[in-house]
């Protein structure tokens, strides 16, 4: 049976579904990392290549639309969900817009990110803008509550119209090495997502070692997730060149054994365009155009956007604007 109809993708989303395959510890298990080598080669993505100009607008306005913008607080209403999906409806001003010429390309932001009982809101107020909508879940950011618990969190939020379930895994399965239970745990949470797509987050920065992080980049993937994620922006050490170098590694040779395309997500600490334009280099250097494309590469922020705006305002009137005037809700 052709991939594309055994694992049908929801709208809005050209990618067929992660079937996932069996565990394979072979796959990873004798994997060594070579930590000196990831920093050096992290080291010179940005100095190996330099976009300005005119080129920099384009690839800025790429980074825009491949953005899930998010707001993940505390004192999330849905007003403010409500004002935050205008801005993913219409990240860039009139006046940008036309300065630039691309006024008629209908630019948005590639998904709203929101907390389970924000999903509803975002959806009435993105509806018909054939943006989805992306929901944390599974006891987020830390994910230490019962399996039980965490399965029905992404049931409730699928039910409400999230069309995207970023979970987070149990990071202690890493450090145990214990790769069953953290295989069964995210096949679990995948089927649990029904067709919405899954993106595991890593939280790399509790997983102590690069070799860590390969290992589990790779049963994340085995168990069917259709994104790997760096961490939840809540952590100490957030995405990291280096750490998202080792993880497009392991999405590479997942791909070269499986035949599966995985897309990948940087998350906290992005928040310049200078990042931005880092990461699409990452993308660019080592998996090629079809990774920077919102399908199979996202950014999850919120700030970064007031910067993009302000650097394309820059191009297209030579002044730089204060960040007042592009107001993110």
């Amino acid at each position: 049976m052709d991939q594309a109809l055994a694992n049908p993708a929801l709208a809005g989303h050209n990618r067929p579904r992660n079937p996932g395959v069996p565990l394979a510890p072979d796959w990873f298990e004798s994997i060594g990392v070579n930590a000196s080598a990831v920093e050096r080669r992290a080291a010179t993505l940005t100095t190996r290549r330099s976009v300005k100009k005119e080129y920099q607008a384009a690839w800025l306005v790429k980074a825009m639309t491949c953005i899930d913008l998010t707001t993940l607080s505390g004192d999330d209403t849905p007003e403010r969900v409500r004002r935050l999906c205008a801005k993913a409806r219409r990240p860039l001003s009139d006046e940008i817009l036309a300065a630039l010429d691309v006024a008629d390309l209908g630019l948005t932001v590639a998904a709203v990110c929101v907390y389970p009982t924000m999903v509803a809101p975002a959806v009435r107020a993105l509806e018909g803008s054939g943006i989805p909508v992306a929901s944390v879940a599974t006891g987020f950011p830390a994910g230490l509550t019962p399996l039980k618990q965490r399965l029905e969190e992404i049931r409730y939020a699928v039910s409400e119209g999230a069309r995207e379930i970023d979970i987070v895994i149990t990071r202690a399965y890493v450090l145990g090495r214990d790769w069953s239970a953290l295989y069964d745990e995210v096949a679990a949470m995948r089927e649990a997502c029904g067709r919405a797509h899954l993106k595991a987050i890593l939280g790399t920065g509790d997983l102590k070692t690069l070799r860590n992080i390969y290992a589990a980049s790779m049963v994340a993937m085995q168990a069917g997730a259709d994104f790997i994620k760096t961490s939840t922006g809540k952590e100490d050490v957030n995405a990291t060149l280096p750490v998202s170098l080792v993880m497009i590694r392991a999405l590479r040779d997942y791909r070269e054994r499986a035949g599966v395309d995985i897309g990948f997500k940087p998350a906290g600490g992005l928040r310049t365009t200078k990042d931005a334009l880092a990461w699409l280099i990452l993308m660019k250097e080592e998996l090629g155009l079809p990774w920077m494309q919102p399908d199979l590469f996202r950014i999850g922020a919120s700030g970064l956007l007031t910067d993009i705006e302000r650097q394309l305002d820059h191009y297209a009137t030579g002044r730089y604007s204060a960040a007042h005037r592009h107001p993110m809700a």
